[in-house]
Order: C-alpha cells, then structure tokens, then sequence
C-alpha cells in the first residue's frame, strides 16, 4: 500500500514526502532527474525518476494511491502551464484509472473553476486546474481534490478552515497543506471528496471529515 508522490520536489511536496516519511506512510517520490535525488536519499525516502512532460508510466507500479502536487510554478510561461498542469495531470489521472488506483488526491487552487476572475497571469493556470479537476471528477477513480488558497511560508499550525467566510482570509500556508495531504493520505476511507483549504481554526480531523 504505497502512495507515488507527484511533484515531489516542490515546496509542498517535499514537506508533504518528509510528514509521510516521518509518520511511517510508504511513499516513492516522483523525481524528474538524479539531480534531485540528494535530498530525499538523506531521509531515507524512495524515489523514482518521471518526467510530467515524458514518460512515467512506470512510476505507478506498486503503488495504490497518488497525491498530485505538481506544478509548473511562477516563473514559467503558459506553455509549461499547458504540459504539466493540464496535459501532465490528465496523463496521471488517466494512468491511475488505467492501472486501478485505488484514490488519486489532487492539489489544486481555490476559484479554480472560476478562471476568468483569476489575475490575468493566473488565468492559464487556472484554466489548467479547473480542466484537470473536471477530468478526475469524470475518471474511473475515486479521488479528493484539496482547493488551497494563496500560499505562504508561515509554520504549520494544522488548524485549518474550508470556506472564505470562515477563515476571513484566502491564505493558506504550505506546511499546513502538507499536513492536510498526510491526513488524507491516511484516509482511505474518504473519496469524492472536494475541500477548500485556508488556514483557521479547526483541527485537520474536524475540518476534513
């Protein structure tokens, strides 16, 4: 029972790879080169090399879940929005179906299905989840598809809220996410499932039943 983790070396991912290590969950983290293999090979987590925009076919197998952390980030151009937000998160989502994952949990974004009131430089990428996310709601897998909002740097604090109107802020910080992700990682039991992450007041269990 092993989760791949796609988008391993992201800010999230990392954290996320480094909370299932540490909590005992059996992870193998999807690289896209050597270089980046350091880091996880001093904590002792498996790796495997994919590239979202190539082959990773083979990164699948063994494993019953996949977390989908991946991301293009903000210092690309909408081209990588194109392959590995969208084209590369259909590609996974359609593998996992293929192969019968048992659960595929999805990052997102919030107002992700709204993309035309995104920033005009977040449009693409919202555009982009808002596919994927359509795409994982009509595939043969049970899923969850976690919907944070604007990210910091802040520590975790693992309270969490799952509304603008609760929360009062559309912030969210990476750490917490990551804790969100190990918490249903954990959860097997919860599927077609979609949350709005913001940081808040409740725990990760109250918030995420």
């Amino acid at each position: 029972m092993k989760t791949l983790v796609i988008g391993a070396n992201g800010q999230i991912g990392r954290q996320f790879c480094e909370l299932a290590h540490q909590a005992g969950v059996p992870i193998r983290a999807m690289i896209r080169d050597t270089s980046q293999q350091a880091w996880f090979q001093e904590r002792g987590i498996e790796t495997v090399l994919g590239n979202l925009e190539g082959d990773f076919g083979k990164a699948f197998y063994g494993c019953d879940q996949v977390v989908f952390a991946a991301g293009s980030g903000p210092h690309t151009g909408p081209d990588k929005t194109l392959m590995i937000d969208l084209h590369g998160a259909l590609r996974a989502i359609d593998l996992a179906a293929s192969l019968g994952v048992g659960r595929f949990i999805m990052v997102s974004a919030l107002r992700a299905e709204k993309p035309l009131e995104a920033p005009d430089k977040l449009r693409p990428y919202m555009a982009a989840k808002h596919a994927a996310d359509a795409h994982l709601r009509a595939a043969r897998v049970p899923h969850v598809i976690l919907k944070p909002g604007r990210l910091t740097d802040e520590p975790a604090t693992r309270r969490v809220a799952t509304s603008l109107d609760e929360a009062g802020d559309n912030r969210v910080s990476r750490a917490n996410v990551a804790h969100a992700l190990l918490h249903l990682a954990r959860r097997r039991d919860l599927a077609r499932r979609e949350y709005v992450l913001l940081d808040g007041e409740r725990t990760l269990d109250v918030a995420l039943a």
